[in-house]
């Protein structure tokens, strides 16, 4: 089945205005952008985050450059994938069970084109599709979720319950990851129910609330990853209120005492080196947003995915001449 087949797709404008198609095979792609434009509509108050797909592609396209000259890691990794944008997927916000069958039919076949998904948020279900196509292609697959809360509260077990709270809940109950691998950091902030960091627990994640951070520094952070990890192929799964609200204000659930710009970058810079097969950003939502800041970090955390991808797949490429 090609992408062409499927149905799924709608044309958009695509992340820094890479190539759109639905043969990333044919064009010869290593790591494919598909946007999961879908909006649970769970949340009392703050929806808007199916447009997060758009404002991110057009924040890319602003504010976004290739190379990163502050880093060994000075090289265009948009050319050594040879990245493209397949588009987003066609899902109806609201109707929740129809569209994760569909994001994970266009996550599928990405995958099955040969390409390494990077998803565009949505809310944070569409991590579930994610989840279940990558596990499928990668089995023992590990999850690592950044995010100020787990997303794996006490309630729901099936389709009907699934939810932005309920994502790795449902996914270690249908086993698309391997909890005892698979981690949440950057946790903080009030929750609705008591014994939430328990209840992840008794799932067999492991937990990291943020204030680690503090305790231990970034590289102790690390390597407590790669720890767990071990060389599990693994999934990264984003959610952009794992920053500060002062620099990410238009996301689906905000908390203060997040990371800063800084912080959160350079601990994603520091995966390297893990068996990254997929990743995605979610929760921005442009509602919500001031300036377009929300996106444009999102813009930015995505291309640093690209940088992890180039590394993972050994596609590098070519450092920049010597002047």
């Amino acid at each position: 089945m090609t992408l062409a087949s499927t149905g799924l797709f709608k044309t958009v404008g695509t992340y820094l205005g890479v190539p759109q198609t639905l043969d990333p095979a044919a064009a010869g792609a290593k790591a494919a952008i598909i946007g999961l434009p879908f909006d649970s509509g769970r949340h009392p108050k703050r929806v808007g985050a199916r447009l997060g797909p758009a404002a991110i592609r057009m924040m890319s396209t602003d504010m976004v450059r290739h190379y990163r000259p502050d880093s060994a890691d000075d090289f265009d990794p948009i050319r050594a994938l040879g990245l493209v944008d397949v588009g987003d997927v066609a899902v109806t916000s609201g109707m929740i069970e129809e569209s994760v069958e569909r994001m994970d039919a266009a996550i599928a076949a990405v995958i099955a084109s040969g390409a390494m998904p990077i998803g565009l948020g949505g809310d944070g279900v569409i991590s579930v599709p994610m989840m279940q196509a990558l596990a499928r292609a990668h089995p023992g697959l590990a999850v690592l979720h950044f995010d100020s809360h787990t997303d794996a509260y006490p309630e729901g077990g099936n389709a009907i319950d699934l939810n932005p709270a309920t994502t790795f809940s449902f996914a270690a109950e249908k086993r698309y990851v391997d909890p005892s691998v698979s981690l949440h950091f950057g946790l903080r902030g009030t929750a609705y129910v008591p014994g939430v960091f328990d209840y992840t627990r008794s799932l067999g994640y492991h937990v990291i609330p943020l204030e680690a951070l503090d305790d231990e520094g970034p590289a102790a952070i690390l390597e407590r990853f790669r720890a767990v990890i071990g060389d599990r192929p693994v999934f990264i799964c984003f959610d952009m209120d794992v920053f500060d609200p002062s620099v990410a204000p238009g996301v689906f659930t905000p908390a203060w005492g997040g990371l800063t710009a800084r912080e959160g970058l350079r601990l994603i810079r520091g995966l390297k080196g893990l068996n990254m097969v997929g990743f995605d950003v979610n929760t921005t939502t442009p509602t919500y947003d001031v300036q377009g800041l929300t996106a444009w970090l999102a813009a930015t955390v995505v291309l640093e995915f690209c940088y992890l991808a180039a590394a993972s797949l050994g596609l590098e490429g070519e450092r920049r001449p010597a002047w």
